[in-house]
């Protein structure tokens, strides 16, 4: 395999100055370049999308397949781009045997003739979970699948491109930076160069031959014509002096100073140029990513009607097995709603001073072509006491009369109760024996 020695190397210095660049920027030691307001929004709420997304799809995959196993191997498949075989589901596995079981147990017997029966109810359930698990995996499944494959790819490797644009620019402007310092200090020293004839007592031991050509205008041109004029070597022309602090190595003449000042114009010039490129590359790339994170509006209004389509499945699927599990009963003979009853509580109500009318629940069979939600399948009726004329009714708690208007009850007795014009609708009078007084009515069960 051929490797790029000097992009490998060139990829390896970026990559350390940009990790040297964000420790900097953790420490609050170099300059960052914030984003609005606007975009940080954006940013939060892509994200947000994204980990939300990542949730309802792994939780979507348990509930349409609940084993693990299958599942890895489902995803194998996906990634290998081989087709997934097909499996049968529970139900159908439970139809097989029973199947199985009703033919070597005798199909004529009644055992054996309910097995058959329930395993076809079975076959259709486990087609109709199926069918589901389908429609789900196209409608629902697959639109998350590529956004999270595809567009959120997209706009990580975006973001990532910006986020090393943005890098790139503060370290444009941290270079700008200090080359302008170096230009200013490069300016100071050159306003306040000293007099040597002044300060050399104080400050600088010169030469004697330094010394002889202080008051001379004219220096050497190089340092190969120096060597020639000093040949020793230790004698120094006038802009080179022994400084008694040990902090300054040398200080520079008359010569020197434009040559730096130049230099440095020179670096600022080039740091600016490179700074207005990054910005420009920044300012780009910030704008596409923008019109990417601005895209999840979009992505919200199709997982929308995705998740529609994953309702209407699902509401389907339970339909068909409510009509197949309605029928199954049929076949059994055993028919709902031919049994009517007074659903009685677990425990008497808290106040025997407030109570309530009694409910009672009546199971009722609903047709097969207009099904109803299972809460709206049950028929509520609502106990009131006849307008004229009496009828038993059984006790179904004790209870204990508040004052001498009331009756007291003890559980499982019968009475006989009626109502008065203009009597509260909660309240019945009760008699018993020679006894009477008020009752609630929510003690009691009618009797027809």
């Amino acid at each position: 395999m051929d490797f790029n020695m000097k992009k490998l190397a060139s990829d390896a210095g970026i990559f350390f100055t940009r990790a040297v660049q964000f420790t900097e920027e953790k420490f609050g030691q170099a300059e960052k370049t914030e984003l609005d307001a606007h975009f940080e929004n954006l940013l939060a709420r892509a994200d947000s999308t994204k980990n939300w997304t990542e949730k309802i799809l792994r939780q979507t995959e348990v509930l349409l397949q609940p084993n693990p196993s299958a599942r890895v191997e489902e995803f194998l498949y996906e990634k290998l781009d081989r087709k997934v075989p097909s499996r049968v589901t529970n139900g159908e596995l439970l139809a097989q045997y029973m199947a199985e079981a009703a033919s070597e147990l005798g199909p004529t017997t009644p055992y054996g003739k309910t097995l058959i029966k329930v395993a076809e109810a079975e076959k259709r359930l486990g087609a109709a979970e199926r069918d589901f698990i389908h429609t789900a995996s196209i409608n629902f499944l697959t639109p998350l699948r590529n956004f999270l494959e595809g567009d959120w790819k997209t706009i990580s490797k975006e973001r990532r491109l910006l986020q090393n644009r943005r890098l790139d620019l503060d370290a444009c402007k941290a270079r700008l930076k200090k080359a302008k310092a170096a230009e200013a200090k490069a300016t100071c020293e050159g306003d306040t160069v000293p007099d040597f004839q002044e300060t050399r007592p104080r400050n600088y031991i010169l030469s004697a031959s330094a010394s002889a050509t202080l008051d001379d205008t004219s220096c050497p041109p190089s340092w190969a014509e120096w060597k020639e004029e000093y040949p020793g070597g230790w004698r120094l022309p006038c802009f080179f002096l022994l400084p008694l602090n040990p902090s300054v190595t040398r200080a520079r003449g008359c010569l020197s100073l434009p040559k730096d000042r130049k230099l440095w114009n020179d670096e600022v010039d080039k740091a600016e140029q490179e700074l207005r490129v990054a910005q420009t590359e920044f300012d780009r790339q910030a704008e596409v990513t923008r019109l990417l994170l601005e895209g999840i509006s979009s992505t919200h209004v199709n997982h929308l009607r995705c998740l529609h389509e994953f309702v209407e499945s699902q509401t389907t699927y339970y339909a068909q097995c409510y009509r197949h599990m309605l029928d199954l009963q049929k076949q059994l003979g055993r028919f709902p709603g031919t049994f009517v009853g007074t659903t009685e509580p677990v425990s008497p109500p808290l106040s025997s001073t407030s109570p309530t009318t009694a409910v009672a629940t009546m199971p009722v069979g609903p047709s097969v072509a207009g099904l109803a939600p299972p809460g709206e399948a049950a028929l509520r009726l609502e106990v009131t006491p006849p307008a004229s004329g009496t009828r038993k009714a059984r006790v179904l708690y004790d209870y204990e009369a508040a004052d001498s208007s009331e009756l007291a009850l003890l559980a499982d007795e019968l009475i006989t109760v009626y109502s008065l014009p203009g009597m509260d609708p909660d309240w019945l009078i009760g008699e018993r024996g020679n006894k009477k007084g008020k009752v609630p009515v929510t003690y009691l069960e009618l009797l027809s």
